[in-house]
């Protein structure tokens, strides 16, 4: 799909002598359109991207409906027809048709014939992804203790203080052994901390954790969980290298991760992105500068990821988007404004893409006006005019050539997609997922034994003892009551001293000899006759 042109620019133009000569690359490119002289006329310049330097990153950036997705997915097929695996976020469910040929027509073949493009109606290898299961793909799960508490304060938009707290809870957990792997252990060992005796002992010793900031984070956590948030972490956890594939015949597979009901959750989706992001760099080893990039990497509605986000949060993603490159990496942020993304980013992106900005606010001509000066200095009069006046499907364009050095800016009228530029039809994505190898690996979630049934086990062994230790007690004192009444007892019945024969004796005539006894045995030998002779009183 990379097609070369030698068309020498027009010396009687100014615009086509001065943008040609910096698009004539010597590698492979991408072609993204023609050069435009103005709103009506196209030159013979060939607007393209070399492939080598597609890790230096880049950015897309539009008005909505201007053609930001259209031009992601002009990118992607040409990516992966050159071999290079592509992730994007599936935002909207448009990109995907990248996996179906495109549907021709008057309108596709006019623009194809402008630009000098031999279009020709074919589909991708496309793998379809959704965050834990939610939605048409193979489900995506990450676990707590991977995403970390710096992606996760960002979730539940904690100030700088909880953050920094909750890294604490994290850094318990690693030296207590309590593994993290869902919402529910991590809600578990805050429940722990925060409301058992035992637990609230062991926060004093968290330096710098105090019980109001754990209750705030417990409390954030509950409310995320009741978003059904949870489906999203536990196990078995994705492994990103599995968007490296390339299919026998040496394309790119495009990987789309469909994003359903992302205005509930934009700060988790954003961040879940942001999270493979990362763990991508984490896991690829260095690669230094090759021809063509391992993978790369669309970040759909960018501005998400950085809304109010903390300092120690964007300094991460600025570390992340300058040190994956040398992974083989490239990033491009796909957003409205440039201002949308902070400027430690945006230094860093090496390919600009603008599509039409609105300036019909005083913020939007301020927004503007900053675009144009992150421009090198262009062969337009005014570029902001010219950024106002862009029509659908035609973009303002700078990349790095070969040498890393900036190429003129270029009004474009990008190219038409070979793929199908609407969203596939369910039965062909559901199809594509159950064919998926990857199904049988990810799809049933996994619950093992982590910090929620590890707390579980120590809170019920720290009943039982308690209950053993209150029965032990409960035995001491009965037994020491039953031995003071046994004393009491024995006491009370100790035999008394043996009298002497001569007062045993004196006692016994005394008796024998009283009225009362002589009247005794004549009673009892009366009772003793009638027993005898069976007689009695009538």
């Amino acid at each position: 799909m990379s097609e070369t042109s030698d068309v020498e620019p027009n010396p009687d133009d100014p615009i086509s002598a001065a943008v040609a000569p910096g698009y004539r690359f010597e590698g492979p490119a991408l072609e993204l359109g023609g050069l435009m002289l103005d709103a009506e006329r196209l030159g013979d310049t060939r607007i393209r991207i070399p492939l080598g330097m597609l890790n230096r990153h880049g950015l897309v950036a539009g008005a909505t409906g201007t053609g930001k997705t259209k031009t992601l997915q002009l990118l992607a097929e040409q990516l992966s027809a050159n071999g290079v695996p592509v992730f994007a976020a599936d935002i909207k469910g448009d990109l995907s048709g990248i996996s179906v040929p495109g549907e021709g027509g008057d309108k596709v073949t006019a623009r194809a014939a402008s630009v000098g493009q031999q279009w020709t109606a074919t589909g991708f290898p496309t793998e379809f992804y959704a965050i834990g299961g939610q939605g048409v793909g193979v489900p995506v799960r990450v676990t707590m203790s991977a995403f970390g508490p710096t992606l996760l304060a960002k979730v539940l938009d904690l100030n700088e203080t909880q953050e920094s707290s909750l890294g604490l809870v994290f850094y318990y957990c690693d030296k207590q052994g309590l593994p993290l792997l869902d919402l529910a252990d991590l809600r578990a060992v805050l429940q722990y901390l925060t409301g058992d005796a035992a637990g609230k002992a062991e926060l004093k010793t968290i330096g710098g954790l105090s019980p109001q900031t754990a209750g705030v984070i417990l409390r954030e956590l509950v409310a995320f969980e009741a978003q059904g948030a949870d489906v999203f972490f536990g196990e078995p956890e994705f492994a990103t290298k599995e968007f490296l594939r390339v299919t026998e015949d040496g394309r790119g597979v495009v990987s789309l991760l469909e994003l359903p009901h992302l205005q509930d959750r934009p700060a988790l989706f954003s961040t879940f992105l942001m999270w493979l992001l990362a763990d991508l760099f984490h896991d690829l080893p260095e690669e230094g500068d090759l021809d063509k990039p391992k993978l790369v990497f669309f970040f759909d509605e960018a501005h998400l990821l950085f809304d109010d986000a903390s300092e120690a949060f964007l300094d991460q993603v600025a570390q992340t988007v300058r040190l994956i490159r040398s992974k083989g990496v490239g990033v491009f942020f796909v957003t409205q404004s440039p201002t949308d993304v902070p400027d430690e980013v945006l230094a860093q992106l090496g390919s600009r893409i603008q599509h039409q900005l609105r300036a019909h606010t005083p913020n939007d001509a301020k927004a503007l006006r900053a675009t144009v000066d992150t421009y090198p200095k262009s062969a337009y009069d005014d570029l902001g005019e010219v950024i106002t006046s862009l029509g659908i499907g035609e973009a303002v364009v700078t990349v790095m050539n070969e040498r890393g050095a900036p190429t003129p800016v270029a009004w474009t009228r990008l190219r038409a997609p070979e793929s199908l530029m609407d969203p596939a039809p369910a039965a062909v994505m559901e199809a594509a997922v159950a064919a998926s190898p990857l199904s049988a690996k990810y799809a049933e979630p996994i619950d093992r034994e982590s910090a929620r049934e590890l707390l579980a086990a120590k809170l019920e062994e720290g009943a039982r003892k308690a209950a053993e230790d209150a029965r032990i007690k409960e035995l001491e004192r009965e037994q020491k009551k039953e031995r003071v009444t046994k004393a009491s007892r024995k006491s009370s019945r100790a035999p008394r001293a043996p009298r002497a024969p001569e007062e045993q004796d004196g006692m016994v005539e005394t008796v024998v000899k009283s009225a009362a006894f002589k009247d005794f045995m004549r009673t009892a030998a009366r009772e003793v006759a009638r027993g005898m002779f069976k007689s009695g009183r009538r």
